[in-house]
């Protein structure tokens, strides 16, 4: 993630230096302005450990597709570190939001019931009284949203179309 944002920042920087550089007016030995500081990326609330499944040959087919298009921030939380065991998980905010592709299927009983949010089925596991589960139900690979049971769906509804454009349907 560092290396996407410093990239941009040096072709400026470069670009700058060439047309302010000699001939603008400005001696070659003159100053050189001092670049310093951190790249906006993750949190700094120390990593969120996460607790992944086995990775799967059909995981790491359909992943990685999805894992780069993950935005560092969304509905206002912004990324966390992980510590997991799978490069396929990501958190945000805090209380942690978590995302892991790559989750076992969900078999789903006759009555179960879903809900669509974007055109794309959820199964939402509400049995935990402090968190909510949101699993895919029609995609090769399941991808899986915890959230605390306080927070709306917001951060699924927002990852919702993401998901659906990377990861094909079954």
């Amino acid at each position: 993630m560092a290396t996407a944002v410093a990239v941009p920042v040096v072709v400026v920087l470069l670009v700058l230096i060439r047309v302010l550089g000699p001939g603008s007016g400005e001696d070659a030995s003159g100053p050189v302005a001092e670049v310093s500081g951190a790249t906006p990326s993750q949190r700094d609330d120390g990593p969120v450990e996460v607790e992944t499944p086995e990775i799967t040959p059909e995981a790491d087919a359909a992943c990685p597709a999805l894992m780069s298009q993950l935005p560092l921030e969304v509905v206002g939380e912004t990324s966390r570190r992980v510590d997991s065991d799978s490069p396929y998980a990501y958190a945000w905010g805090d209380p942690a939001q978590v995302l892991i592709c790559g989750v076992p299927q969900i078999d789903l009983q006759p009555d179960a019931f879903i809900v669509q949010i974007s055109g794309l089925p959820w199964f939402v596991d509400t049995s935990d009284p402090a968190v909510n589960v949101w699993t895919t139900t029609d995609r090769s690979v399941a991808v899986q949203i915890s959230v605390p049971a306080s927070t709306d769906s917001a951060l699924v509804t927002a990852l919702g179309p993401i998901i659906a454009g990377a990861i094909p349907a079954r």
